[in-house]
């Protein structure tokens, strides 16, 4: 096997679905599925006397549960990623979203598919991306162009206009840099925040009450046509892209089932788009750890009417795909750590 060919072990009780995920993954020919466990005790143990590059690891599991296992992982190997496999559902969306919290580096929903084929296509779709961009972003050195991180040299950037509204986009790593800077934002911010994380159903909803408990803030999956608040969180539901329209001189959020844009639905675009369109340069706008380009075209039209996009820095994001594309595109504002964000976006906002 090449050196370069990345390892995974795939950790699932169900015997079916570490078969489909096996054949997903070796597919690609870089990357290769070394070794397979029926619970976590298992692959603990493979573990102690075989490598593997990154870990695909089921939520619910016999003898060792994922939760229980994945604590011992961060423990022994915690340079590991991990990518929990969770059935959609309710129950699945809490445990993952705990995971994450945990340390898990994302997460993807179990094929719901009947037909193996179409079961086999969509754990590739969600998995070998996902793989790549985590082991690439801990393997790799930087290649990105864009280097300077210094936010003293971008300071004197200020915002055309007061800002009107927050839009955020996130996906790799994003649950957790959202509960991060959102916390850490203070309680007289009162500009409404419109999130689009990639999340499947089910996972936003249970995302949008861990914020509301992290954050004291009002905070849900948003409702077609309801009014924009100030104060208010509004999460972009899974399969939904959220925009921002006008009626009768009031903001509204509508949500759509238009063809995903990167690949993803809910794409960041369509709503920083949107919010270009009616906010013009009152737009504050921030790009959060995520792989992918998602929300370039959209930032770029918030860069045209002048509006203020700061992106997450490369050392404090899981993967600096999304955040990367924008300051290498030349259209962040600033380029900040994740600490810095929240008391930067106070700032601009007490102007």
């Amino acid at each position: 096997m090449s050196p370069s060919v990345i390892k995974v072990l795939v950790v699932d009780d169900s015997a079916v679905i570490r078969g489909l995920m096996t054949q997903a993954i070796n597919m690609d020919s870089d990357l290769k599925v070394v070794g397979s466990a029926m619970h976590g005790q298992t692959a603990l143990t493979w573990l102690q006397h075989n490598q593997a590059d990154v870990v695909v690891l089921d939520v619910e599991m016999p003898v060792m549960d994922g939760i229980s296992c994945l604590k011992q992982l961060k423990q022994d190997f915690p340079d590991l990623p991990v990518i929990m496999a969770s059935a959609l559902t309710r129950a699945g969306a809490e445990i993952t979203l705990q995971a994450l919290d945990l340390g898990a580096a994302g997460c993807i929903p179990k094929p719901v598919a009947t037909n193996p084929s179409e079961a086999i296509a969509q754990v590739a779709r969600d998995l070998i991306p996902l793989i790549k961009a985590l082991v690439g972003s801990t393997n790799a050195t930087s290649q990105s162009s864009f280097t300077n991180h210094n936010n003293s040299s971008n300071a004197a950037v200020l915002p055309a206009k007061t800002p009107m509204v927050l839009v955020v986009g996130s996906s790799t790593g994003g649950p957790n840099a959202l509960k991060t800077m959102l916390s850490a934002i203070p309680e007289k911010f009162s500009l409404p925040i419109l999130i689009a994380q990639h999340m499947p159903p089910l996972f936003t909803k249970t995302l949008a009450e861990h914020i509301q408990r992290e954050t004291n803030r009002p905070t849900a999956e948003a409702v077609d046509g309801e009014l924009i608040e100030r104060g208010h969180i509004y999460i972009a539901p899974g399969d939904f892209h959220m925009v921002i329209d006008k009626q009768d001189d009031r903001m509204v959020i509508r949500l759509n089932q238009d063809d995903p844009e990167h690949f993803c639905r809910p794409s960041v675009n369509p709503l920083y788009a949107s919010a270009a369109k009616w906010y013009g340069s009152s737009v504050l706008a921030v790009m959060l750890t995520g792989m992918g380009d998602d929300g370039i075209e959209g930032a770029q039209s918030i860069s045209e009417r002048k509006g203020y996009i700061i992106a997450q820095d490369e050392q404090s994001s899981v993967v600096w795909g999304m955040p990367g594309a924008i300051a290498n595109a030349g259209l962040a504002s600033q380029v900040l750590p994740l600490r810095n964000i929240a008391p930067e976006l106070a700032r601009l906002c007490s102007l």
